[in-house]
């Protein structure tokens, strides 16, 4: 006699069995965890050309720190869950994001992160004089420039790493010891400026 699933099995009672205490909770918190890790194993599996030189047991490792972080993630966001579409959806996707940013992370382990203001300024002069250009691109090149300069310090940087020189950003927040939201906020604060002093120069509306 076939039975059909609980309800904690198809992931629709998980909320709450993890709210609660006792077996319950212990069960939903293995169902859980062996959800995120599949999911994790999928996005690693995914991305094996990113990994091409990552085996084994140092697979399996990348794999469970995803599912973990993912985990205490999920936890931590339990009380966001609204139910618009089913709790195993939501949760997977914090595996899938934890396992991209091991993926991320594992690229550019033995690479440095050097921002490089000057080889930028360089791109931009050799840009400016291309002789295919317009003037008044070769003008707003120049402009953005001169806007790139007067941004704060750190601000650049963060600009040019993130824009210019494709640092991923949570390899850039481990590096500097920050956190992606911070680095967004200083990254968002540069665009603003930026956009700020090519609208006074005359050039706008830009993106």
């Amino acid at each position: 006699m076939s039975h059909a699933p609980s309800a904690t099995a198809r992931g629709e009672g998980l909320p709450a069995a993890l709210r609660s205490d006792g077996p319950r909770r212990a069960t939903a918190v293995r169902e859980l965890h062996a959800l995120l890790l599949k999911a994790a194993r999928f996005e690693l599996s995914r991305r094996s050309a990113a990994l091409a030189h990552v085996r084994g047991e140092e697979l399996d490792d990348l794999a469970l720190q995803a599912a973990d972080d993912a985990f205490v993630a999920v936890l931590a966001k339990l009380d966001d869950f609204r139910g618009d579409s089913r709790f195993t959806t939501w949760a997977y996707k914090f595996a899938l994001y934890e396992a991209a940013v091991r993926v991320r992370r594992r690229a550019w382990q033995h690479r440095e992160v050097l921002i490089d203001n000057e080889r930028w300024l360089a791109v931009v002069d050799a840009a400016a004089t291309d002789p295919q250009r317009r003037l008044d691109e070769a003008e707003l090149l120049r402009a953005i420039r001169a806007g790139i300069e007067r941004l704060t310090p750190h601000q650049r940087d963060t600009l040019v790493a993130l824009t210019l020189q494709g640092v991923p950003i949570d390899v850039l927040a481990e590096r500097r010891g920050t956190t992606r939201g911070a680095l967004y906020k200083t990254l968002h604060d540069a665009r603003r400026r930026l956009r700020a002093e090519l609208a006074a120069g005359g050039y706008g509306p830009l993106p």
